[in-house]
């Protein structure tokens, strides 16, 4: 899969989330790239920043959060298409509640580990 291909499938994913949580979402942007970092090289996605339940009145004129979502550990774990666009959704929805202040331990729980 290009990785235009797989750009397309994380703005499917990020079309998909609810207009009534992503009117919540607050200085945040999501990139894709092809590898983790080398200390994590089976990490499929990164929520870098401040989640919006930490934020308080010192939050003002800081770099938007970061999501990042990586492709080649990806595919590399899915063994076709269909796993590809239902893996890129998880690891979207993950990294976004994880900007909502949600940590891995509920996110396992709801079955998006």
């Amino acid at each position: 899969m290009t990785r235009e291909e797989f750009e397309e499938l994380v703005a499917e994913a990020l079309d998909r989330i609810p207009p009534e949580l992503t009117r919540l979402m607050d200085n945040v942007a999501v990139f894709v790239e092809d590898e983790p970092p080398a200390d994590d090289p089976e990490l499929l996605g990164l929520y870098e920043g401040t989640p919006l339940t930490e934020r308080g009145e010192w939050y003002a004129g800081v770099l938007p959060d970061r999501i990042t979502v990586y492709r080649n550990p990806t595919l590399r774990m899915c063994e076709d298409r269909e796993d590809v666009i239902a893996e890129t959704e998880i690891t979207v929805v993950h990294e976004i509640a994880h900007h909502f202040g949600i940590d891995d331990a509920r996110l396992h729980a709801l079955g998006y580990g």
